[in-house]
């Protein structure tokens, strides 16, 4: 019976191998066709914003850099630059100060409607901004707030301040309580428990809070585009109205300031995948 059973062990396996490869290479060649696409995008971009022009050629005809000094004048690429730093560094101050605390009442208390709270924490992340972006921006309208940078920072605060909740949580729950009860029986309060015994424990979570938030706000454009007037514009909002507004402008330094801000964006999340892990933040989250 074994020389009838390994003769046909042997006929299925290849037989399985070979029902698994046309699947495989659909796979691979949907993949290479994406990053392909992706990748002659972003060279067409940057070739075309350091062109001196470039019509029917393969290649623009000439090469200069000053379609980046033409970008950083003609659209006042300087004080976008310093609203989008002020913005995203109060987003951050902001949503952690006011995130940790949240994020250790949920970790650490039961009371009534704790359930209903963390539900209603949890929309602004799942719910698409422009679906709360435009009554959010009528609202700080109304109070004269839109158009300003406190606006801005106000309706960033919406998403970024749940993100931290949610993101702190379990950093807060992995803590063993006794060491908690053994500061408040030294004489602690709660105010120094939190700033002399949690924080340092929480400054791998704050780290990682701190920069998702960083990249999340500086690449939000729906709330910032519903609320920022000209003096509060952030570079991905500055991109949108130097695309879409009235006038003939140069593609090529609108291309530059394009690459300005996807270089922005990749150094900003190739610090956040050097600080965080995103699959030991899901484990926590679901622990």
């Amino acid at each position: 019976m074994s020389t009838d059973v390994m003769p046909r062990q042997a006929l299925t396996r290849p037989r399985a191998r070979l029902a698994m490869r046309p699947g495989a290479w659909i796979t691979w060649a949907v993949l290479a066709f994406f990053f392909i696409n992706l990748l002659g995008v972003i060279a067409t971009v940057v070739l075309d914003s350091f062109g001196r022009q470039w019509f029917s050629a393969w290649l623009p005809s000439g090469w200069t850099g000053s379609w980046y000094s033409e970008a950083w004048s003609e659209f006042n690429l300087g004080q976008v630059l310093v609203s989008t730093l002020e913005i995203t560094l109060a987003v951050v101050v902001l949503s952690l100060v006011l995130g940790a605390p949240a994020a250790y009442a949920l970790a650490r208390r039961d009371f009534p409607g704790k359930r209903a709270l963390s539900l209603l924490f949890l929309l602004p992340i799942l719910v698409p901004p422009i679906a709360y972006g435009i009554p959010l921006a009528t609202v700080l309208y109304k109070f004269h707030l839109a158009g300003s940078l406190t606006g801005v920072i106000l309706a960033n605060l919406v998403p970024s301040l749940p993100f931290v909740i949610f993101t702190m949580t379990p950093f807060i729950e992995q803590i063993d309580p006794k060491i908690e009860h053994a500061a408040r029986m030294c004489g602690a309060g709660t105010f120094t428990v939190l700033c002399r015994v949690l924080a340092p424990l929480l400054v791998p979570g704050l780290l990682a809070a701190g920069i998702l938030v960083l990249v999340r706000t500086f690449g939000m454009f729906e709330l910032t585009f519903l609320t920022s007037g000209p003096t509060s514009q952030t570079l991905i909002v500055a991109l949108f109205s130097a695309v879409n507004s009235a006038g003939i402008r140069t593609s090529q330094s609108i291309d530059a300031m394009a690459v300005l801000y996807t270089a922005t964006m990749a150094v900003l999340l190739a610090i956040a995948l050097r600080f965080v892990n995103p699959t030991a933040l899901v484990a926590r989250s679901s622990e």
